[in-house]
């Protein structure tokens, strides 16, 4: 919403809604802080990996980053997610026959690929709970999101922001933001190539900085079929002189919360593509590429959970996938270790 990115005439009118909502929201947090709304604390440390800024920012690609960076130290880490458009408010298994719209497409795609046991619910704690009955070999939890859910207890917060830093710096419905721009956190990221001068951490602590690569494409008919990301595609079925056709037009399409991340990083590599955003969670219910005359479609590993369950789309030879990788700054998780084996910060 650009009204988000200023403070022009829309956003000043809503202004004193977002004083209201920024009251309301202190008090809930003091409530949780005296004791007076109960906070389920769990016997290991939960990690929650979150945002205040509205819409998508990369948490994804953080959750699974974390889970491969704790497996590696020795922990055996588990996942909650709230599962976005999940029918069901108990806690259920995110398994690889899971339908989309019982447990959603991000825990898939966690499951997928992190490997970790990851557990849906509309009540985190109840799922961290289930979670670790399932798996009692667990001994750390991490929270796909869940910042402003104080009934579950925590041992350390991820604060994650992109490009857009704080966009006005108001709280919704004037702003993009659901807290205060320097509420407290143990950790800030910022996923983009710049950190926005509005994205500040607490008491100088230090900025993360994460950046999403992605160098080949993957078939989704076959993923074990590759190609690598460079300013030409070529399509992989041969000519008449069994030489592989130059793609003469390639869509990139993303239903994500910010498409532009993805067309940027595509372009990053010289590819000249047409874009195709697509609103975010889109559903793929009906085949948005009927029609399309591409040769090669690049869409998400989001987007492909999605379209790999759908009866015409995961048999289209034209979708590849674009698995992302998030490369970050080794101290931070270093640091992250630190805290959770009980030393200080250096």
């Amino acid at each position: 919403m650009r009204a988000w990115h200023r403070r022009g005439p829309l956003a000043r009118l809503l202004w004193p809604l977002s004083l209201l909502f920024r009251s309301l929201s202190a008090a809930r947090r003091v409530l949780y802080r005296g004791g007076w709304l109960a906070s389920v604390r769990l016997p290991v440390p939960v990690i929650v990996v979150g945002n205040i800024y509205v819409g998508g920012t990369g948490k994804t690609p953080l959750v699974i980053w974390l889970v491969q960076a704790l497996r590696a130290a020795g922990y055996r880490p588990g996942v909650i997610s709230r599962g976005y458009g999940g029918r069901e408010a108990a806690p259920r298994p995110v398994r690889a026959d899971a339908s989309v719209s019982m447990v959603g497409d991000e825990p898939l795609l966690i499951s997928e690929r992190s490997g970790a046991p990851v557990m849906v619910g509309r009540q985190r704690a109840a799922a961290a709970q289930a979670l670790l009955a399932a798996h009692p070999e667990v001994n750390v939890i991490v929270a796909d999101d869940g910042l402003q859910h104080y009934a579950l207890a925590r041992d350390i917060e991820i604060m994650l922001f992109d490009e857009r830093g704080v966009g006005n710096g108001w709280l919704l419905p004037a702003g993009p933001l659901r807290e205060p721009a320097l509420r407290r956190r143990d950790f800030t990221v910022v996923n983009a190539a710049v950190t926005p001068p509005s994205v500040g951490a607490p008491a100088g602590a230090p900025i993360y900085r994460m950046q999403l690569v992605g160098v080949v494409a993957e078939c989704l008919v076959d993923r074990a079929q590759r190609m690598p990301l460079t300013p030409q595609l070529y399509v992989p079925a041969m000519d008449d002189d069994g030489v592989a056709r130059h793609a003469s037009r390639v869509v990139a399409a993303a239903g994500i919360g910010n498409p532009g991340r993805f067309f940027d990083m595509l372009r990053a590599t010289g590819l000249i593509f047409d874009q195709m955003p697509l609103p975010d969670h889109y559903s793929f219910a009906d085949d948005p590429f009927t029609g399309e005359t591409a040769d090669i479609i690049l869409i998400t590993e989001k987007d492909a959970v999605k379209c790999s369950r759908h009866p015409t789309l995961k048999s289209d030879p034209r979708l590849w996938v674009v698995p992302v990788t998030a490369r970050i700054d080794e101290a931070l998780a270093e640091h992250i270790l630190e805290k959770l084996r009980g030393h200080p910060i250096a």
